[in-house]
């Protein structure tokens, strides 16, 4: 685990000062034998049940590729409790507020893989790079798999940014891994970390990690609340909905949020991916749950990981918006690129 660096002297780790929710279905995980385990819930699939997902043949044919638009590049800075974000790709987000900028899961490569030759490969291109971002502050890093950890996209970050880590536990090593340039802190659900004026804290996700053959779950994984001026931001990365107490107790804890990043996308089949993506009509359940005065629609239209069709979530979100009552205009879909100002 890193800590505090001497060279950062108003960063400071704590233990949150408002911990998690005590409801009777709250996410309780453990740690036994080096690996974390989420009690009476599955994360990954059984190998049996990935064969037969991959044996039924009923994924939809993605386009090779998707031409992204042009849109003004985002500004340097945003000052005070101003707030923008900048959805790049699949979880990808930069967001700006109180002077920082902050970016999220960086997948910027071209596939999702171990190896650049094979793999799940993106339709889509990260509609910004390392040469074309603002100054970045600070990663909010939530799990080690390959389309949320690129640790080619964290090297080409590091030559060009003085950027700061913030991550789950068991992940440091990997973004070590990708360059000594970091500064890393490593956090456990209910920890947060204060850096310059802002207050970050590792929230429960319903998900699980692994990066090679044997290491399932050997490092944590999370969603993040970001306690800022302007009122808190979530950002749910990877998970499933379950009981939705996660989210309820996100309000509980923080209040409602100002803006939340919420996956619609990597849902089908069913069966398999719901205890760890949600899909669009969950999303809005969770929309709902947090209070939230804007959502903006993460994890989708990017890279085909699953049974879907690329435009499914986007038009599933719109149907669920339509039963569950919400408003549509509080639930964000900007096309890659696009800056959004959070009112």
């Amino acid at each position: 685990m890193t800590g505090p660096s001497s060279a950062m002297p108003r960063r400071r780790r704590t233990r949150s000062s408002r911990p998690p929710a005590s409801s009777p279905d709250m996410v309780r995980i453990v740690r036994q034998g080096g690996r974390y385990i989420l009690e009476g819930h599955r994360g990954e699939g059984s190998f049996r049940d990935l064969l037969k997902w991959q044996m039924e043949g009923q994924r939809a044919r993605w386009p090779r590729r998707v031409e992204n638009r042009s849109f003004p590049p985002p500004p340097q800075r945003v000052e005070g409790d101003a707030l923008k974000a900048t959805w790049i790709g699949h979880s990808t987000v930069l967001l700006q507020t109180a002077g920082l900028n902050i970016l999220t899961d960086p997948f910027l490569s071209a596939r999702a893989s171990p190896v650049p030759f094979a793999g799940p490969r993106r339709v889509r291109a990260a509609a910004l790079g390392p040469e074309t971002l603002p100054p970045i502050d600070l990663i909010l890093l939530s799990h080690n798999h390959y389309d949320h950890m690129d640790l080619p996209a964290l090297r080409r970050i590091a030559r060009r940014h003085q950027a700061h880590v913030v991550t789950p536990h068991g992940n440091g090593r990997w973004v070590r891994r990708a360059s000594s340039a970091f500064t890393i802190d490593e956090l456990g659900w209910g920890d947060a970390v204060e850096h310059k004026g802002l207050k970050l804290h590792l929230t429960p996700a319903l998900h699980w990690s692994k990066r090679g053959f044997f290491d399932a779950n050997a490092a944590l994984w999370g969603a993040f609340v970001i306690e800022a001026p302007g009122g808190p931001i979530y950002f749910a990365a990877d998970t499933g909905f379950g009981t939705g107490s996660t989210f309820a107790d996100v309000k509980e804890c923080f209040g409602a949020p100002r803006l939340s990043l919420l996956p619609i996308g990597a849902y089908e089949p069913r069966w398999f991916m719901h205890p760890q993506h949600m899909n669009p009509d969950e999303a809005v359940k969770a929309h709902k749950l947090l209070g939230t005065r804007a959502s903006l629609a993460i994890h989708h239209g990017t890279i085909q990981l699953t049974d879907e069709a690329i435009d499914a979530p986007v038009e599933a979100l719109k149907q669920a918006l339509t039963e569950h009552s919400v408003d549509p205009a509080s639930f964000l879909v900007p096309d890659a690129g696009e800056t959004r100002e959070i009112d």
